[in-house]
């Protein structure tokens, strides 16, 4: 196993189509912002969603939690900073930490978890192929 954590961070800046009536950060947001951290983490280590599509599966979110800290408002930015949780199941589990910029304070901490599914609609039970491989050329098996 791989002693180093893939971690993967992205900065983010709150737009004003996030926020509502008093300014603040819109909660189903930040989930967004966690999608911005897997994309972030995809591009940085070769696990994009099109290179998982390109391998014949899609991984739909079936798990996902956050926990808010602390209030987000407009302009303001944020380091999405995205972990993978390394397991022998059948599933991809992402942490995140969402730091505001201008002071480090974390201001969301969450995680998710999605499966394998084949373009056919098939749920795997098993570590596809392309995964095995992406996990043992990252350290990871």
């Amino acid at each position: 196993m791989s002693k180093e954590a893939l971690v993967a961070t992205v900065k983010v800046k709150v737009r004003y189509s996030e926020t509502d009536a008093i300014g603040v950060v819109w909660h189903g947001n930040y989930l967004r912002y966690f999608e911005d951290g897997r994309e972030a983490f995809g591009e940085k280590y070769g696990l994009e969603y099109l290179e998982i599509y390109t391998n014949d599966f899609i991984v739909p979110l079936v798990q996902i939690n956050c926990d808010f800290l602390s209030p987000l408002k407009y302009g303001e930015a944020v380091l999405v900073e995205t972990k993978l949780v390394n397991t022998k199941a059948a599933k991809i589990i992402f942490e995140y930490n969402i730091y505001r910029e201008s002071d480090n304070k974390k201001v969301a901490a969450g995680s998710s978890t999605q499966v394998f599914v084949t373009k056919a609609g098939e749920f795997s039970i098993t570590v596809p192929e392309f995964y095995k491989s992406w996990k043992q050329k990252h350290g990871l098996e």
